[in-house]
């Protein structure tokens, strides 16, 4: 990290100030940035920009760009920064590679103001937030920005901390195993190179706000959550991970929030969740090189139905596939179901699949003898679809994973689902497989496309295969 030293004369009742707020930081009056681990200052870094901040009329601080590989259809380096505040903050932000005319913020939702002054870009926050920032709408270039909330030491006895620096699991390989009614805390400024592994354990907390690396574990996923239960998850930052960020496989009672994720690599998803129930998704920001969130019954040697899932207040952008997927694998042999699942408030900054089966910023497949029903996408904004469909609910047979097609798709609601249309979507699509494993009741409440209401009669916009029944808009 960039660091200037200075000459300064400090009172004693400076001292004393300074001295109580590291005690005990003034909520209000809060900022912590983190310094990069030595043997990752020059490796890991990304030079395209500089990030400064300050806390509201304070001196600006170094932030640390770090290189994120973006986009596995053309792999590209984007770049992100992250610290912890409370109160008010300004951030300043240098394009070091030529000259620039317009600087966006996505998501839109929410977003900060950018204002452009002698070439610098500031940007005034008061509250936590995660978004990217775009010079001439350059979307494999950008710059992510992490602004988070301080997150308290946890207290007490069985808890695993790891402090600034670079760590690597005990013993050699890539895994960091956590036992039951166990707590991990990472420091800002920590940085773990391996996957963590909780399994077959129940009363587990991971927090803070410290960076995962690869190489992950045998599965791959950076949090891996096997047959546990009452598992919390949160606060953490992954990049380039090898094959996602998180998952659930036949767990209970799990909870992932506050999670940031970036993927470059081949099949790299967000949080999948595998035959698991009563599973909560809060406050993300994924952007994936493949599914950001998905949720799954069997495959290999998984088994169990998936229900009651909730994702909610997120931020998600799929560079290849699908933001919200749901039913594709299954058990044709001893059918499964999945049910329950509820996708909240969430923004979703880009998708694109150019790949007619899997397309879809909401998709529904049910295949391998799934029933999937009870679902619902409530306050969904969709920036910009670059190469996909809005919703694509299909009871399907895929040649490439199933072996037979799904059950059925039943009671599925749309509601306040906006997108503004820009991009090169295609009509989204709404179809059963055969008389007996069809698509029934789904429900299109204020669904809108560049401020217009749907038009299900319109085939540019909406078509509906055979086998779907009682489609009603509102």
């Amino acid at each position: 990290m960039r660091m200037a030293g200075r000459g300064m004369r400090i009172s004693f009742a400076a001292v004393l100030i300074m001295a109580l707020s590291t005690a005990a930081p003034v909520w209000g009056q809060t900022l912590q940035t983190y310094d990069v681990p030595p043997a990752l200052q020059y490796t890991a870094h990304n030079d395209d920009f500089t990030v400064q901040v300050r806390s509201e009329n304070g001196e600006w601080k170094d932030l640390y760009e770090w290189n994120v590989r973006v986009d596995h259809d053309r792999p590209q380096d984007a770049s992100m920064v992250y610290f912890d505040f409370t109160g008010k903050v300004e951030l300043r932000i240098q394009k070091n590679n030529g000259n620039f005319s317009k600087v966006n913020i996505g998501p839109r939702n929410d977003a900060p103001r950018p204002i452009i002054r002698d070439d610098k870009v500031y940007i005034s926050l008061d509250h936590p937030q995660n978004f990217a920032v775009f010079f001439d709408d350059d979307r494999l270039h950008n710059l992510h920005v992490f602004a988070g909330a301080p997150i308290p030491a946890p207290q007490g006895e069985n808890v695993r901390r790891f402090g600034p620096g670079l760590h690597v699991p005990e013993g050699g390989g890539g895994v960091f195993n956590v036992k039951s009614d166990e707590t991990v805390y990472l420091e800002g400024g920590a940085v773990l190179r391996g996957t963590f592994r909780v399994d077959n354990a129940h009363n587990v907390r991971i927090v803070g706000h410290g960076l995962i690396l690869p190489p992950a574990g045998e599965d791959g996923a950076q949090f891996l959550v096997v047959k546990s239960q009452n598992v919390s998850i949160q606060g953490l930052i992954v990049t380039q991970a090898d094959a996602g960020v998180g998952r659930s496989v036949m767990s209970k009672d799990i909870r992932f929030s506050d999670i940031k994720g970036i993927t470059g690599g081949r099949w790299t998803d967000g949080i999948n969740i595998y035959s698991s129930e009563r599973v909560s998704l809060d406050r993300l920001f994924l952007r994936t090189s493949d599914d950001c969130v998905t949720v799954y019954t069997h495959r290999d040697e998984i088994y169990g139905d998936s229900r009651d899932i909730s994702v909610t207040n997120s931020t998600l952008w799929a560079d290849v596939a699908h933001a919200m997927f749901i039913g594709v694998h299954g058990n044709t042999i001893k059918p499964e179901i999945i049910e329950n699942v509820r996708f909240d408030n969430i923004d979703v900054v880009n998708v694109d699949e150019d790949d007619p089966d899997y397309e879809g910023v909401m998709s529904i497949m049910a295949g391998d003898s799934n029933l999937v029903q009870d679902i619902s996408f409530s306050n969904i904004r969709v920036d910009r679809i670059e190469e996909a469909k809005l919703f694509q609910f299909r009871v399907m047979l895929n040649q490439k994973y199933n072996t037979s097609p799904g059950r059925g798709i039943k009671r599925v609601t749309l509601r306040n689902v906006s997108y503004t249309g820009e991009g090169m979507p295609s009509a989204s699509l709404i179809s059963g497989y055969d008389e007996l494993r069809g698509i029934d009741d789904i429900r299109l409440e204020n669904v809108t496309i560049g401020g217009r209401k749907i038009d299900i009669d319109n085939p540019t916009v909406l078509k509906i295969g055979p086998f779907a029944r009682n489609i009603r808009t509102q």
